[in-house]
């Protein structure tokens, strides 16, 4: 395969990044790289740095894998270069290429198309709260990808943050929408209603911050499998007969997991007293995230029967 050369600003950043590596006690250079260089080369200037590349371009792929380099491969998707580098150090912490309490510095094309020119050092730990694309795929649903990471973003941002500096707990209900407004009835008067569809996208950031708001009133938010925020402040009427949770969680954990298992829908719920986000399909917790500090867990929880009252 044809490589291309290092440029002058490549190989400047490489010393500055070596440079850097030894000052702060780094042991790793992360490369995000849109051009098939020759990353041996690379690898050898950096001497005993490990080097680490990711993309999504299947040319830069076979290179770091032709080279014996440690490759991240990323799905193409229209992101922004720190949508992409946490993507791409989510997933090598997903496959145990980097550990989760890691310092790097990463290199990456910050305002040239493709040409590396910009240098930062990452803590790892403060990528830990988001959920890798893999993560999400593996949850058997018809809701699309991006509606899905939209969603968990917004709790995982509501978990760690709260409202006003006070801690606040949500719930958010995504797909099959007919069946769940079916399913529960209005608490409070729509704040939702009457707006267009443009005018209600959860990846809108306007639409994000009013949620974030709103989130304080009882009740969940409905969203459909487009990502269109169909209500809010629904409260949840599914039984939650037959069902087991950890021990210890509240209401709104029982309604998650009861609306899941009833609709078939996937239910997100934020803990107020800890900010842990859990994701509940047909009834089960499938993956947890601690917002503050840890990864994710599957399936690793003490289980009780439903309370009678």
């Amino acid at each position: 395969m044809k490589r291309v050369e290092l440029s002058p600003q490549l190989t400047s950043l490489l010393k500055a990044a070596k440079r850097l590596a030894s000052d702060c006690e780094i042991e790793v250079v992360f490369l995000l790289a849109d051009i098939p260089y020759d990353f041996l080369e690379i690898s050898k200037s950096l001497s005993k740095l490990r080097l680490v590349v990711s993309s999504d371009k299947p040319d830069v792929q076979r290179a770091a894998q032709e080279d014996g380099i440690a490759l991240v491969p990323l799905i193409h998707e229209p992101q922004t270069r720190q949508v992409q580098i946490s993507q791409a150090i989510l997933e090598a912490i997903a496959d145990e290429i980097l550990a989760s309490g890691d310092r790097i510095i990463a290199l990456y094309a910050g305002f040239e198309r493709e040409h590396a020119d910009s240098l930062s050092i990452v803590s790892l730990a403060d990528h830990l709260a988001k959920l890798t694309s893999r993560d999400l795929q593996r949850l058997e649903t018809k809701v699309p990808l991006q509606t899905l990471r939209a969603v968990v973003d917004l709790a995982v941002e509501i978990g760690r943050e709260g409202r006003e500096g006070k801690p606040v707990g949500a719930l958010f209900v995504v797909g099959n929408h007919r069946k769940v407004i079916a399913a529960s009835h209005e608490q409070v008067h729509d704040p939702f209603k009457g707006y267009s569809q443009k005018e209600r996208m959860v990846n809108n950031p306007r639409v994000k911050e009013s949620m974030k708001e709103l989130a304080q009133i009882d009740g969940a938010f409905i969203i459909s499998s487009d990502g269109v925020v169909q209500s809010a402040g629904r409260i949840l009427n599914a039984s939650a007969e037959g069902l087991t949770l950890s021990k210890g969680l509240g209401a709104r954990h029982w309604a998650a997991a009861a609306i899941s298992k009833e609709t078939g829908a996937i239910a997100i719920a934020v803990s107020e007293s800890t900010g842990t986000v859990r994701i509940f399909q047909d009834g089960y917790v499938v993956l947890r995230i601690e917002p503050m500090s840890s990864a994710m867990k599957w399936f690793d929880f003490d289980t009780e029967p439903p309370q009678s009252e």
